[in-house]
């Protein structure tokens, strides 16, 4: 109960999860590990696909103006956050993708999607072929440093994964810093965010689904 969470996203998702766990009780220490920043991209030919696939909320965040000629297309999200988005920003879900990109996909293209176009971040997980005719990289995230005296907060604490590249740096924080792995638990978005971060934990939790509301609950869940 008396855990802190460790929450690792960058801004702003990290103030809106660090408040949710501070409103349920819970002390939070604020870690961001990136920063998010758009990228530029060319806009393509809507008519050349016949949906959109969206694996963050980034994406639409720092898609800019151009993504409002896009909204023809039926989204295909990762994750309800995502998909909550998109809809705030006028398209149309077709489908809430729970167990990551990969499955995504394979729904897609069983609902009959034949073109899709995937806009994503610099570091992403899905490659072009298949269905994902095309890929535009429209946003990337870059790394923040961690002085000790923050990563010095980490043992005890149980952290929030919300990627696997979110994992990756974790890891690597946590070994450059010389501390005990051992002394962390980890709450992971997905198995493939657990998987990133390496072995050696406390404990590892995979939350029920892609979002960062099952995130925070498993990590309560965990904590009690």
């Amino acid at each position: 109960m008396n855990r802190p969470f460790a929450v690792l996203r960058p801004e702003p998702g990290n103030r809106i999860i660090a408040a949710a766990a501070e409103a349920r009780g819970r002390r939070v220490v604020r870690m961001p590990l990136f920063q998010i920043a758009p990228t530029p991209w060319e806009l393509p030919d809507p008519a050349a696909y016949d949906a959109l696939i969206l694996t963050s909320v980034n994406a639409v965040r720092h898609g800019g103006a151009g993504l409002s000629t896009l909204r023809d297309l039926p989204v295909h999200a990762v994750g309800a956050s995502t998909a909550e988005i998109a809809e705030r920003a006028g398209f149309r879900i077709a489908q809430v993708g729970r167990s990551g990109a990969a499955e995504l996909v394979t729904q897609a293209e069983a609902m009959g999607v034949a073109r899709a176009l995937h806009l994503a971040g610099r570091e992403r997980t899905l490659a072009q072929g298949g269905i994902v005719a095309e890929i535009r990289t429209v946003y990337a995230s870059e790394e923040l440093p961690i002085p000790a005296e923050l990563a010095a907060r980490l043992p005890g604490s149980i952290a929030l994964v919300q990627s696997a590249r979110a994992g990756q740096r974790l890891a690597e924080v946590v070994d450059m810093h010389g501390l005990d792995r051992s002394r962390i638990a980890l709450v992971a978005m997905s198995a493939a965010c657990a998987l990133s971060a390496g072995d050696g934990w406390a404990v590892i939790s995979v939350a029920a689904e892609p979002s960062p509301e099952a995130l925070l609950d498993a990590a309560i869940a965990l904590a009690d």
